[in-house]
């Protein structure tokens, strides 16, 4: 059953990880590394069952290859989970006994964080190998993802909304922002700061509350944020959020967020497509995170960053020209652009295989 699952998406390795001292379950899933080392975040999430946590892991670790190919980096992709809450179940000896499985693997996967896990938790894996992008700036690395994440959302709405309004004026729009944790707190820190009106929910009460006394963001409770008078729907929560169930009630005219599988099905963007809804594809518009850790591995330069950001704009902007020019969905019109790049790398090299190892210029541990 398992290895039928892992070949359903194409995986080249999934490592079970278990430490019972520490309480340890984790799952690391390398999707592809044709165009190089797999790099993916890890995510810590109290799953019902270990099927749900390797079904999540590999529908994240693919994403990944795709969202590095359209982003033009030349980094595979790869993702781990951690079965457990992140609100009681951490420690120093967890986090540890993670980067010793990550540091067995030889580069093959460079873990990161991901929900459910911030810039302290990685501090501790990085004790245990080098293989960790996105640690504390202390050792020369990029910290916390979140806000480029937030940046390179916004470089990819103001794409869309060229597209489907003719102008990019964020302020003469409204937005539903799902989800105002890390990402989506920044993503409506800056739309508010374009004077747009902001609609927030989340089920961290706190966190929407934060968002209402420190921006100035209209609260909606969870359910209601698919009924709201926004034309920019901006999921930055868990992914399925577009389905067949939210879909008929969208008043929404675009859809572009940061949250990973937003899409339930396929059969979901097709129908967005029929309603005239414009959708950005969610690992292409969300790639700023991904961005700003890869260049950890050529020496950190934040303004280096911010410019290949604004290449989220420009990418969006061909997927949704594809789209139109062979009359396919812009999901199907990202992933074409994805493959092709693998395909094309694919020829002139193998899937990288550990035969020079990452190299983090500037770090120290």
């Amino acid at each position: 059953m398992i290895f039928e699952t892992v070949g359903q998406h194409g995986h080249e390795q999934v490592v079970y990880c278990s430490n019972r001292e520490v309480g340890l379950k984790a799952i690391i899933a390398v999707h592809s590394t044709v165009l190089g080392p797999a790099l993916g975040g890890l995510r810590m999430w109290p799953y019902a069952t270990e099927q749900e946590a390797l079904n999540d892991v590999l529908r994240l670790s693919k994403g990944m290859t795709y969202k590095a190919a359209v982003a033009g980096l030349n980094l595979g992709g790869g993702k781990a989970v951690i079965i457990g809450d992140p609100s009681r179940d951490k420690s120093e000896g967890l986090f540890r006994a993670f980067g010793r499985f990550v540091n067995s693997l030889g580069g093959r996967y460079i873990t990161a964080e991901d929900v459910g896990i911030d810039v302290n938790d990685m501090e501790y894996v990085f004790q245990e190998t080098e293989f960790v992008s996105g640690v504390h700036q202390v050792h020369g690395g990029s910290g916390d993802p979140s806000p480029f994440t937030a940046y390179g959302t916004l470089q990819g709405i103001m794409a869309a909304l060229a597209v489907k309004f003719g102008h990019e004026d964020i302020s003469r729009h409204a937005y539903a922002v799902q989800g105002v944790g890390h990402v989506g707190y920044h993503l409506a820190k800056l739309l508010r700061e374009h004077k747009a009106k902001v609609f927030v929910t989340d089920i961290n009460r706190d966190s929407v509350q934060r968002a209402v006394d420190e921006l100035g963001c209209e609260a909606v409770p969870l359910d209601q944020i698919y009924d709201v008078d926004a034309e920019v729907y901006c999921p930055c929560a868990l992914g399925g959020t577009v389905n067949m169930d939210t879909i008929p009630r969208f008043r929404f005219k675009v859809i572009a967020g940061a949250a990973n599988n937003q899409l339930a099905t396929d059969e979901c963007g097709e129908e967005v497509a029929r309603r005239g809804i414009l959708y950005a594809p969610d690992y292409a518009i969300n790639a700023g995170g991904l961005m700003n850790v890869a260049i950890e591995l050529e020496g950190y330069n934040r303004e280096r960053v911010m410019r290949m950001m604004r290449t989220i704009h420009y990418n969006l902007s061909r997927i949704f020209k594809i789209a139109e020019r062979d009359g396919i969905t812009t999901a199907k019109a990202a992933d074409r652009m994805a493959e092709e790049r693998i395909a094309t790398i694919g020829k002139v090299k193998l899937p990288w295989m550990g035969s020079a190892k990452p190299h983090f210029k500037g770090r120290t541990r």
